[in-house]
């Protein structure tokens, strides 16, 4: 039998090594669909619930091993429904392909059924490159340049093929005019600044007396780079949301997340520093950075156009981390004056005290931070994590003692609800031997998470170790939101945005053949966190928190005081339990063990 278009993609996705490919089906992407049946697990298709599901699958794939993800979908309806999955990733700076069928090129033009503009469509989100296959010979190169283009821009790319170009025969082009001949691979460049450059940076490193570091996911593979050079300069290192996992929180001078779901030490690091060194990291907050004029910086990143954006730098270096900071380190002097570094590390570890006193304040019925506080110690070795946007987020952020060796992620610079379950899903048919563990609240678990159990309960049997958790906060309400009317915008909570139904997670994992297990009172917390580590297949851990817990941010300004008054004086529906909370909290930040 001759090879169709469609057979050509699949193998030619092999080729490039791709393993592995999420979507859901229908009759505009069949002529792929029905090739991956004739080529059986190669590569393999994982079934998602839904679009959304199988893009964000996708970049969470990309995220944990490095590789490009890639997701399939028919047109019209299932190319829409994967935009924002895809988003994620093209806003975290990920490889994702993105395959998706079009109505047949004899229709397209005339109003079809379910004819989309698709190249209009996904001109933003895969605005590196997406093209439409017009011609059998065309399918090489189009797939060819998707997976490379990807690859070096770490990015979203689209390919789109009209139904009857998948089923027509495929021909390698001639070598002749009219024509494009590529060909496979693609190897990661070394991308290291002239000497110049780093002479100028270690200069102004060297110069410093209170030194801060900022590190991000593109510092990932440069832990013990960054940890050399925090050493070399006695400085503190904060991370941002997405950097979580590139340093141990045990490390004295790591000062954790900064930002609104950042902690004390790192904003009071941050407006304290003489001099600032920018790892890999994005981090948008223009007020979490050092007063403007304060401090000389240097910023490091492989993306020159993510350079000088969030704080005027003094040097920018263009490279990849690890190597950078290599090159870097021979150039730096070790600061004899280690008392800076001693200041963060008291601080961090008073921090630490104020965590802790706050997890174990009484709540109505369940303290989410005492969630988390309890799961913390009890994570395997090298597990997985994912986490949702919400307060889940936060809890993550401040409560969560990341150890070296685990990988953890989220929507990070899209902060879409939802894809906290699909991410360790991913994570597990990438890594079947580690647990993988989800955090999530209700409101994303009723958007995504519910439709992912059903693929966990599809795939499971298959893991070689069946461990995989998802952490539920049910606490009916979208309580993030919540806060933010309060704080934010001094207003009280509305409660027909806000209150969500409540739905039994625990009992409805049971239903499917997984396990549930459902907390409500805080002595519950440590025996429930051990048995779910012990299971025997995937665990639903529904923890029924207090929404009047406040995530309170490191620094309250006078504006976001004063809005918090203000909700509280219009008569928000929560206040006795929002008063009783917050006094909790703040009185834990001045006398953390008086108690």
């Amino acid at each position: 039998m001759s090879e169709t278009v469609g057979d050509f993609v699949v193998r030619r996705l092999t080729e490039w090594g791709i393993n592995r490919i999420y979507g859901y089906p229908g009759d505009g992407i069949n002529g792929v669909f029905g090739a991956l049946r004739k080529a059986g697990d190669q590569p393999r298709f994982i079934q998602a619930r839904h679009e959304e599901l199988a893009a964000f699958m996708a970049c969470a794939h990309a995220k944990f091993t490095g590789t490009v993800g890639v997701c399939l979908a028919t047109s019209g309806p299932g190319a829409i429904h994967l935009l924002n999955g895809l988003y994620d990733a093209k806003m975290d700076h990920q490889p994702v392909v993105a395959i998706v069928g079009q109505s047949a090129t004899t229709a397209i033009g005339s109003d079809y059924q379910q004819e989309v503009d698709l190249l209009n469509l996904f001109k933003d989100v895969a605005k590196e490159y997406c093209q439409q296959v017009n011609s059998p010979m065309a399918a090489r190169h189009v797939i060819d340049r998707a997976i490379r283009i990807a690859l070096d821009q770490s990015t979203v790319t689209c390919v789109i093929l009209p139904k009857d170009i998948q089923e027509e025969t495929y021909k390698d082009p001639p070598q002749k005019h009219d024509t494009a001949q590529t060909g496979l691979g693609y190897s990661v460049p070394h991308i290291i600044p002239k000497k110049e450059q780093l002479q100028a940076a270690a200069d102004l490193l060297n110069k410093g007396e209170r030194v801060a570091m900022l590190v991000g996911q593109g510092a990932l593979e440069a832990v013990d780079e960054v940890m050399q050079i925090a050493e070399l300069l006695g400085a503190g290192v904060a991370k941002s949301w997405l950097g979580k996992a590139v340093l141990a929180d045990d490390l004295p001078y790591c000062t954790g997340n900064i930002g609104l779901l950042g902690t004390r030490p790192s904003y009071d690091m941050m407006q304290d520093c003489d001099t600032l060194l920018v790892v890999g990291s994005s981090f948008p907050y223009a007020e979490f950075y050092p007063p403007k004029g304060q401090a000389k910086a240097v910023q490091i990143d492989r993306d020159g156009r993510m350079l000088s954006l969030r704080y005027p730098m003094d040097v920018n270096l263009k490279g990849d981390s690890k190597e950078t900071l290599a090159a870097l380190a021979p150039l730096l002097d070790r600061k004899r004056d280690r008392s800076w570094q001693q200041r963060i590390t008291k601080n961090i570890k008073d921090w630490w005290e104020i965590i802790d006193a706050r997890a174990m304040n009484e709540a109505n019925p369940v303290n989410p931070q005492r969630v988390f506080h309890e799961l913390s110690p009890r994570l395997p070795d090298n597990c997985i994590l994912s986490a949702d946007s919400g307060t889940a987020a936060n809890w993550f952020a401040r409560d969560i003692k990341i150890r070296r060796g685990m990988m953890a992620s989220g929507s990070g610079n899209l902060a879409s609800m939802g894809p906290a379950v699909p991410y360790a899903l991913a994570a597990k048919f990438c890594f079947p031997d580690r647990v993988c563990v989800a955090l999530t609240g209700d409101g994303a678990m009723q958007m995504n998470g519910l439709n992912t159990l059903i693929t966990v309960s599809k795939y499971w049997k298959e893991w070689s170790d069946p461990r995989w958790v998802c952490l539920v906060l049910n606490n009916k309400d979208l309580n993030q939101v919540t806060w933010e009317q309060r704080i934010m915008a001094g207003d009280i909570k509305f409660e027909a945005s806000q209150d969500i139904p409540d739905f039994p997670y625990a009992q409805y994992a049971e239903s499917i053949g997984l396990m549930g297990i459902r907390v409500d009172k805080p002595e519950m917390l440590a025996e429930a966190w051990d048995r779910a580590f012990r299971a025997d297949r995937p665990v639903v851990f529904e923890a029924i928190t207090d929404p009047d817990v406040p995530t309170l941010p490191p620094h309250i300004s006078l504006q976001q005081a004063k809005n918090f008054t203000e909700s509280l004086l219009k008569g928000d529906p929560d206040e006795g339990g929002i008063i009783k909370q917050a006094v909790k909290g703040m009185m834990d930040s001045i006398l953390p063990n008086g108690r």
